[in-house]
């Protein structure tokens, strides 16, 4: 099978050939040392997959062969917004939410965050993710690169709930009341866009619960098992492909 790469430019013409730019053509040029008559699968802009094949090395030139009609989004276009978790957490969380299917990763500071970020530190972490997020959309054979956002206060999250049909919060209290059906049924509800509020390693205190209860979210289980704050980002995802598209 060959190699997928997401390059930024519309689907081109018929016979139209094109230069590959940026680290795409150094990965396919350099890296890979594609000659003429290389093939690979690049995405565009708009999601389209075109199989196309190296017209002229040295310049990096060139053309698609055929449109492949592949979609492998969720069904439920699905944004994970996390506490800054510690150390390599993040990078980890963003490459497997990206393999499992997310729409978007957000990350900001919760009360119980161990991580503290200023505006620089913030950026240059953006970056890292949005290349980790692009290696593990390309390996994943993603129409879409996930997009990352990390906010420097809470509130900026929470100001874009009224962007998602649903904003649901993981939250280990509802396990313990008992409540296992709420995020299935919510799911079966067959939302288009749903936020899903995952805390730090210490969790979510009581006054940022209160807080995202007042702007509407809805807390939910994920199972009477206690999971560590880069694993239920992953065990959500899971149920949202299990119940949208394996049981289709």
């Amino acid at each position: 099978m060959a190699n997928q790469y997401f390059i930024d430019r519309d689907f081109p013409a018929a016979g139209e050939e094109f230069s590959v730019e940026g680290q795409t053509r150094h990965h396919i040029f350099k890296v890979m040392r594609a000659k003429n008559g290389a093939e690979f699968e690049l995405v565009f802009n708009d999601g389209r997959i075109g199989l196309a094949e190296v017209v002229n090395a040295e310049n990096g030139s060139m053309r698609v062969l055929k449109e492949i009609h592949r979609n492998t989004e969720l069904p439920i276009e699905v944004t994970i917004a996390v506490g800054f978790p510690k150390g390599d957490k993040l990078d980890f969380i963003v490459e497997k939410a990206t393999e499992l299917g997310a729409a978007a990763v957000w990350g900001a500071p919760f009360d119980w965050s161990v991580v503290k970020w200023n505006a620089e530190k913030l950026a240059k972490k953006r970056d890292k993710l949005s290349k980790i997020a692009q290696g593990a959309a390309e390996q994943s054979k993603r129409n879409f690169i996930p997009s990352i956002e990390l906010f420097g206060k809470l509130p900026e999250l929470t100001e874009k709930f009224d962007e998602f049909d649903k904003v649901l919060i993981a939250y280990e209290e509802s396990a313990k009341k008992g409540e296992t059906t709420r995020f299935v049924q919510i799911l079966a509800e067959q939302p288009k866009k749903l936020l899903i509020i995952f805390g730090p390693e210490g969790g979510i205190s009581p006054r940022e619960i209160y807080k995202f209860l007042e702007d509407g979210a809805v807390p939910v289980s994920l199972g009477p098992r206690i999971l560590r704050a880069e694993t239920a980002p992953l065990y959500a995802l899971s149920v949202v492909s299990a119940v949208t598209e394996l049981e289709k």
